[in-house]
């Protein structure tokens, strides 16, 4: 003869579900939410190896004057294939390194020693996705940046 649980036991069972399952419910948003600030920041960093790469074959005649800005937009566009949200060329930083790799400026008909090209004022919020979490919005700074010698 098989003995049926009573009502307290499954009760139980209930209440101990609920607290595993919250629980569960908080590691798998965790997860994601710093899954999600992972890519942003991957898809940042090949963004400026492709600005880097741009500026490391640019014409030194022009390096000042049309090729910052041009390796800008190719960090934007590279951004915004990758739907990085909010992302604009003022969080672009390139610099020309001279030939110690120390900062310089770029200047037209000169050719630096390296490139750098980096990442600033840019966060993303952790928390903003996940309705229940609410008020534990928290802002994580991404700022990948790439060094590249001048090649030509």
């Amino acid at each position: 003869m098989r003995s049926h649980p009573s009502n307290k036991q499954s009760g139980a069972a209930l209440v101990e579900f609920a607290l595993v399952a919250s629980i569960l419910f908080l590691l798998l948003a965790g997860t994601y939410e710093f899954g999600r600030a992972f890519a942003f920041y991957d898809a940042l960093s090949k963004a400026t190896r492709d600005g880097a790469r741009y500026m490391s074959v640019a014409k030194k005649a022009t390096i000042n004057s049309a090729s910052v800005s041009n390796a800008k937009s190719v960090v934007v566009a590279a951004a915004n294939a990758a739907k990085v949200p909010g992302f604009t060329s003022s969080n672009v930083v390139v610099t020309c390194l001279d030939a110690s790799y120390n900062d310089s400026n770029c200047v037209d008909g000169t050719a630096p020693g390296g490139i750098r090209v980096e990442i600033t004022n840019y966060s993303v919020n952790i928390g903003q996705t996940i309705p229940l979490i609410g008020n534990s919005v928290r802002l994580i700074n991404l700022t990948p940046r790439t060094t590249m010698r001048y090649m030509l």
